[in-house]
């Protein structure tokens, strides 16, 4: 066996020569998804994209290169006794890989196979490089940049979302269930910061993927392994970027920009995909760079930590399922909580926690945050705003019996300010053509009431019927103050109509 083993910590690269015309990796964009409604082609995957490039692969052969690269890579890390790290385990990698591939070929001759082309050699090469350090037959997939969502029933039931609305059927994923479900403990087992429990026992899988993507998946739980990859396609977004995409209207950002600037408190609602996070993102921009921010998230979405020119200072804390028995306290070991995280966190001199998403205990590090210091920001899923609210409170009631309706509404009221409800709607245009529209159709503000219910909330901004679009309605008199920070009173004022609970100006 040739020995690949580093004699110092610089690997040298593999000679591009051997692979003809090779195409390095691709990293994710961080804002490549067409503008609100802008239309993507669609119809049936070309054949193309079943496989790499214009290379349908094989993945049997794929998978019996994998595993001697991986036995080959661990003994020369092993024989070297050096710790290497990811980039140089890879560079290491290239080099196993592409002595493998010699040798299959020379294999192929022996037996007069057809020789392999150089476009073979390449999509050979890449797939075994992502079967071992990213995600395998889903990788090209995950690469396609008008891909938002790749949705799995099985290992070849396989659909792509694509940003406008339009579904495709995608290739398969795996030969078999089983190894579908082998290959999602093996993600579990590398997960980005931490490994997860992914096992019978534990039988759901969320988790973070490469620069801007996160997984979720179920087994033994239905009849077939099933997951979700949601790509983040907009992560570097503005304010003025949402206004562009026809989001929201010019006044309605001029008021979330003087909120954020005001500190104060956010919720962002919306059904799944309807674009919370990436209005979050937008919010969270307009906080001053000076400012120190913590994230506390169950798996990384924000990605605030990545964006140095916005927020030169992030602190990102990821909550950690534990594993194994349960010990004295209840808990599994290596349990990391977000309310853990807050706590720490108060030591770090922050000026905001931000809370990502609340599905539902998250309420009360959420509420925690508000309490702690104004102007955090959260998203959580509803219908509409109010509906948020409610949804919230049962959250918080979830928390035991000792939570009373009247105690989750005091704080929820004392401490949310405003809910910022966004609404999704995926028209058919033409025979498998779609699109897709994301609007900011209300704002809401939030203070303590007096009566049974326990809060008081006013529509901001309402939702236009012929737009779709939140627009002006009724104002409380301390939003007035909000001028001093940029919000266009005026605009406000001019495009204001009356309010009708039945949503009929």
């Amino acid at each position: 066996m040739n020995d690949h083993r580093p004699r110092t910590s610089n690997i040298e690269p593999p000679d591009p020569n051997r692979l003809p015309l090779f195409a390095p990796q691709r990293t994710m964009p961080t804002s490549t998804a067409p503008r609100n409604g802008h239309r993507v082609g669609s119809g049936p995957l070309a054949s193309s994209e079943t496989g790499i490039g214009s290379v349908e692969v094989d993945w049997s052969l794929v998978a019996a290169l994998r595993a001697q690269a991986s036995e080959q890579l661990s003994q020369a890390v092993a024989a070297d006794g050096v710790r290497l790290d990811k980039e140089s385990q890879e560079e290491l990698a290239k080099a196993i890989v592409l002595d493998l591939i010699e040798a299959a070929m020379a294999d192929d001759m022996d037996v007069g196979a057809p020789t392999w082309t150089a476009a073979k050699q390449r999509a050979v090469f890449k797939a075994v490089l992502d079967s071992l350090f990213r995600l395998g037959r889903l990788q090209p997939l995950v690469e396609r940049e008008d891909v938002e969502n790749i949705l799995v029933t099985g290992c070849d039931e396989v659909f792509l979302e694509l940003v406008d609305g339009t579904l495709l059927a995608g290739p398969p994923v795996a030969d078999s269930d089983e190894e579908l479900i082998e290959f999602l403990v093996f993600l579990s087992s590398r997960g980005e910061g931490s490994s997860r429990p992914f096992s019978p026992a534990r039988p759901t899988l969320h988790l973070t993927l490469g620069e801007y993507a996160r997984l979720a998946a179920v087994a033994w739980r239905m009849p077939r392994p099933s997951m979700v990859i949601r790509l983040h396609r907009m992560v570097e977004v503005t304010l003025d970027d949402l206004v562009d995409m026809q989001m929201l209207t010019p006044v309605a950002a001029s008021f979330l920009r003087a909120a954020v600037r005001a500190r104060e408190s956010i919720v962002v609602s919306g059904v799944q995909g309807a674009g919370k996070t990436t209005v979050v993102r937008a919010l969270c921009n307009e906080i001053p760079p000076r400012e120190v921010l913590g994230t506390f998230e169950t798996e990384y979405e924000l990605y605030l930590h990545k964006l140095k020119t916005q927020h030169p200072i992030v602190y990102p804390w990821e909550a950690r399922p534990g594993s194994g028995e349960y010990g004295p306290d209840g808990r599994q070991a290596g349990e990391f909580t977000l309310d853990e995280a807050l706590y720490d966190s108060f030591r770090f001199n922050l000026s905001r926690q931000i809370v990502g998403e609340v599905r539902g205990k998250e309420v009360w590090p959420m509420i925690k945050a508000m309490e702690s210091g104004p102007g955090s920001i959260s998203t959580t899923h509803a219908s509409d705003g109010v509906a948020a609210l409610r949804k919230l409170v049962t959250c918080a009631m979830e928390a035991g019996p000792h939570v009373t309706h009247t105690l989750a509404t005091a704080k929820l009221a004392a401490t949310l300010r405003l809910i910022v409800h966004l609404e999704l709607h995926t028209t058919q245009i033409a025979d498998g053509e779609w699109q897709r529209t994301r609007r900011v159709a209300e704002i809401v503000a939030v203070e303590p009431g007096e009566h049974e219910l326990g809060y008081a909330t006013t529509p901001v901004f309402t939702t236009d019927p012929a737009t779709g679009m939140a627009t002006p309605t009724t104002l409380p008199d301390r939003y007035r103050a909000l001028a001093a920070y940029g919000f266009d009173y005026a605009g406000y004022l001019a495009t204001q109509t009356p309010y009708r609970p039945d949503g009929v100006s």
